[in-house]
């Protein structure tokens, strides 16, 4: 996990979110906009002619995407006739075409009438939830118990919505829609599972570039074939939507379903790009998107006075929650257990005059050097100015000794800091006196850090290049001996 949270940035939580802030605008646009309940309009869209405008908005929001993150990098290339060209790989190109299905499907099953943005959320995310499992058993990934949890909560919460199923008209058109839009999510599991969802950032960043650069093209280019075809309503609907509908004011908030569809879509692979299981993975997608759903729904109720959500979808979102908490179990526990390792660690801390030298120094050095079992701090007794940085010989001399140095800037030792701290290292004899002075409950627990000599300032030197080189490795070599002898003694008092 450590390799997936460094290539996110924001881990699976902020995933999670980012998701749940997109689609919930997704869903109530595409809803308001098929019913007809944005302003200044007097009739519904048709879902099939809404497509192609949402369509053409994908495209846009995954061109600009690529090109402000940079990530066109990562796309296969192939030079053709002299040029070099993106290339996305087969699998890729076959994954893009199921994810065209999913698109189209998921921005068309909120268009149909008699069902409401929760109910037709359930539906979808409940089949993807059952497909989850099978597909790990498939791939041979071993599901763990609170992803069965989970799982079971979920299908739970969709049995209690089902209740409402005598509210809604779950017409043929719909069912069908659905049944497209799950086995989409079935032929693109299976090739993601095989070519990616590995945790190496730059195999499934490929992979993302690549699906999402072939199913904006083959969504687009399915849909203009069929439109070009027109035979029949359904096909006729479609033409309408590539010509006279892209002059119709409704066009534009149109587009930005596609827009804001291109943003979730982002969100939702990094989320099952993460290298567990999807039989976790999946729940955590699908109840972000729920909780979109409960919002959305309540929020275009309150603002055009259409029903609200029925009792046996609010008890299903509810059980989502429980969900959530199942699934937050490994994350809980995590975090449990590096606030337990925090809190064992053993805090230190370095002292000279100014912080931006000796201490400063000392501090990188028991940085680079520690084990994990030490927190290194340093300050200094009278600092000229509060959030200096190191000064510059040092950070010169630290790097001629193979200690990289860090960030610093300069604080006032506080007693409060002498207080916390299992130990406090001095630069000189005069600095362990003033060090008991401010704090002498800390008495026993303050040292010199070479208890021979003093560590001489090296900041007057005539050469500080060279002093501030001779005090670099005078330090290493007292932090590494005093942090080794101290060691027991620590443990004993951390204990």
């Amino acid at each position: 996990m450590t390799t997936r949270r460094s290539m996110v940035g924001v881990g699976m939580l902020g995933l999670a979110i980012g998701y749940f802030v997109w689609y919930t605008p997704y869903a109530a646009l595409t809803k308001a906009l098929s019913s007809g309940l944005l302003p200044g309009m007097d009739a519904r869209v048709g879902g099939l002619v809404l497509l192609p405008a949402a369509a053409l908005g994908t495209l846009a929001g995954s061109l600009a995407f690529l090109s402000v993150s940079g990530w066109w990098r990562y796309a296969g290339r192939r030079r053709v006739a002299g040029r070099e060209v993106l290339w996305p790989a087969p699998a890729a190109v076959t994954a893009g075409l199921f994810m065209a299905l999913i698109i189209a499907t998921t921005t068309l099953n909120y268009t149909f009438a008699g069902v409401s943005i929760l109910f037709m959320l359930l539906m979808m995310r409940g089949g993807v939830l059952v497909l989850s499992p099978v597909v790990d058993a498939a791939r041979r990934r071993p599901v763990l118990v609170y992803s069965w949890a989970a799982l079971g909560l979920s299908l739970l919460a969709v049995a209690v919505a089902l209740a409402d199923v005598d509210s809604y008209q779950l017409t043929l058109a719909a069912v069908a829609s659905l049944g497209v839009y799950l086995s989409g999510y079935i032929g693109r599991f299976q090739i993601m599972s095989r070519v990616a969802k590995t945790g190496d950032p730059a195999i499934d960043r490929r992979y993302l570039v690549e699906e999402q650069i072939a199913a904006v093209l083959w969504q687009v280019g399915l849909l203009a074939v069929l439109a070009a075809i027109g035979a029949g309503p359904v096909l006729g609907a479609l033409r309408e939507g590539f010509t006279s509908f892209l002059l119709t004011p409704a066009a534009v908030p149109a587009f930005g379903v596609g827009l804001l569809y291109e943003a979730l879509f982002v969100y939702g692979t990094l989320i099952y790009l993460d290298p567990r299981e999807y039989t976790w993975c999946v729940p955590a997608n699908r109840c972000a998107s729920l909780l979109s759903g409960l919002v959305a729904s309540y929020g275009l109720a309150w603002l055009t006075g259409i029903a609200t959500p029925g009792a046996g979808q609010l008890a299903g979102t509810a059980l989502i929650g429980l969900a959530v908490l199942a699934l937050s179990y490994p994350a809980l526990r995590a975090a449990a257990a590096r606030r337990w390792a925090w809190a064992r660690r053993h805090r230190v801390v370095f002292v000279c005059g100014g912080n931006t030298g000796r201490s400063a120094m000392a501090e990188a050095i028991a940085r680079a050097d520690g084990d994990g079992t030490w927190s290194p701090r340093s300050a200094g007794l009278a600092p000229r100015v509060a959030g200096e940085p190191m000064a510059a010989p040092a950070v010169a001399a630290l790097r001629r000794i193979g200690v990289p140095p860090r960030r610093h800037r300069t604080r006032l030792l506080t007693r409060q800091m002498c207080r916390e701290a299992d130990a406090v290292f001095c630069m000189t004899q005069a600095q362990r006196t003033a060090v008991e002075q401010i704090a002498p409950e800390a008495r026993g627990r303050t040292f010199c850090l070479d208890p021979a000599r003093d560590i001489a300032d090296p900041s007057g030197a005539p050469d500080p290049a060279s002093a501030y080189l001779r005090t670099a490795q005078a330090l290493r070599e007292q932090v590494r001996t005093r942090l080794r002898e101290r060691l027991p003694h620590l443990q004993q008092v951390g204990g």
